[in-house]
C-alpha cells in the first residue's frame, strides 16, 4: 500500500468512526496530512477538548496524551505508539520533587507541561514554552522552583530578574545537544539567514538567536517574516514543514542532531492500527492523579496561559 493509499484509508476510517487525530508539529509530514489538528502539545489538548469526537488519537509522546486526558476525561484518548515517551518528562518524578520541595518550602513549583501527569499533582502551576514568562510574571510568589528544563527556566529567569529562581539539572537532551559552535558554523554558511531557536536550547545558543520562541511561535515568525532565509533551532521536522508551507523561502537546520527519536516512532501504520482498534494505548489515569494533576493546568488557564 502506498503512502497516499494509507492516508486515504485513514481519513475515510476516522470520519466513519468519529475519531479526531492530533499530531504534534514534530511528527513527520505524512502524519500531519491526515491530522485534524497540528501544533504544540497544549494547543492540541485544547483542540481535543473542543472537538465533538469522543475518541482522540494523539500522534506524539506519552505526556501529551496524558494532558489531553486530563483536559478531556470523558473522552477515549489513544497514544498512537505506546513506546513514544519523553526523556525530559521522565527525568523527574513525584518522589524526588517532593524531597526538593521540603528543602525549599517557600518556593512555588512551576512545572513545564513536558512533565508526567503524576508529577503535575504536586506542582502549583503549569506553563508552556510560549506562556512561561507571562505566567510566572503574573504569579504572586517571588520564589520559583522551575522544573524540569533548566534551559527554559534560565530563559524565564533572565526575563524576570525580580524573581528568585531555583533550577534543577534537567531538560530536553535533543535541544541541549546544540552548541555555540553549531551557531557559528550555521551563520558562516548562511550569513543572510535569521536564527530562530527554541528556549529549550542552551543559554549560549539562545543568546545568539534573532528570535526565541515555542515551536508554534517559530513557525509563525518564519511564515510572516519578510526575510527569505532562516536557520531553525528546533526539531528537524519543522524545517521540512516550513519548506512545504513557504516554498519561496529557504530553511536550514541549526544542527543535524536535532532529531527526536520518540517523535519519529509513530508511523502511518500505527495511526491506521489505532483507528482499526488493533494498536495504540488507551490512556488511563488514576482518579487521584486526574483530580490533582489538572489543578496546575487550571491555574495556568487562570493566569491567562
Amino acid at each position: 500500500m502506498t503512502t497516499r493509499e494509507l492516508q486515504d484509508k485513514i481519513i475515510k476510517l476516522k470520519q466513519e468512526n468519529d475519531i479526531c487525530i492530533l499530531a504534534h508539529s514534530y511528527q513527520t509530514h505524512d502524519i500531519l496530512e491526515v491530522a485534524d489538528f497540528t501544533g504544540d502539545s497544549y494547543q492540541l489538548s485544547l483542540k481535543a477538548k473542543e472537538a465533538p469526537q469522543k475518541t482522540v488519537i494523539m500522534c506524539g509522546v506519552r505526556f501529551m496524551a496524558e494532558t489531553v486526558k486530563l483536559l478531556s476525561p470523558e473522552k477515549k484518548v489513544i497514544l498512537s505508539n505506546p513506546a513514544a515517551g519523553c526523556p525530559m518528562a521522565e527525568q523527574m518524578d513525584k518522589e524526588s520533587i517532593t524531597q526538593i520541595k521540603e528543602l525549599y518550602p517557600d518556593y512555588a513549583v512551576v512545572a513545564y507541561i513536558n512533565t508526567t501527569a503524576e508529577l503535575k499533582t504536586i506542582c502549583d502551576v503549569c506553563v508552556t514554552s510560549s506562556s512561561a514568562v507571562k505566567i510566572v510574571d503574573k504569579m504572586p510568589e517571588k520564589n520559583i522552583l522551575f522544573i524540569p528544563d533548566c534551559n527554559l527556566g534560565a530563559y524565564v529567569a533572565k526575563k524576570l530578574p525580580e524573581k528568585n529562581f531555583k533550577l534543577l539539572q534537567g531538560g530536553c537532551p535533543i535541544h541541549a545537544r546544540v552548541a555555540k559552535e553549531d551557531v557559528i558554523r550555521a551563520k558562516e554558511s548562511y550569513p543572510d539567514a535569521k536564527l530562530l531557536v527554541h528556549p529549550e536550547c542552551m543559554p549560549e545558543v539562545v543568546n545568539l538567536a534573532d528570535f526565541v520562541g515555542s515551536t508554534s511561535a517559530i513557525i509563525e515568525f518564519a511564515k510572516s517574516s519578510r526575510n527569505k532565509e532562516f536557520i531553525i533551532g528546533t526539531e528537524l521536522a519543522i524545517v521540512q514543514h516550513l519548506q512545504y508551507e513557504c516554498p519561496d523561502k529557504s530553511f536550514y537546520p541549526l544542527s543535524k542532531n536535532l532529531i527526536c527519536p520518540n517523535m519519529k516512532m509513530t508511523s502511518l501504520i500505527d495511526v491506521l492500527n489505532c483507528i482499526e482498534g488493533n494498536g495504540g494505548e488507551d490512556i488511563q489515569l488514576d482518579d487521584d492523579i486526574m483530580e490533582n494533576a489538572v489543578k496546575c493546568i487550571d491555574k495556568m488557564i487562570e493566569y491567562g496561559g
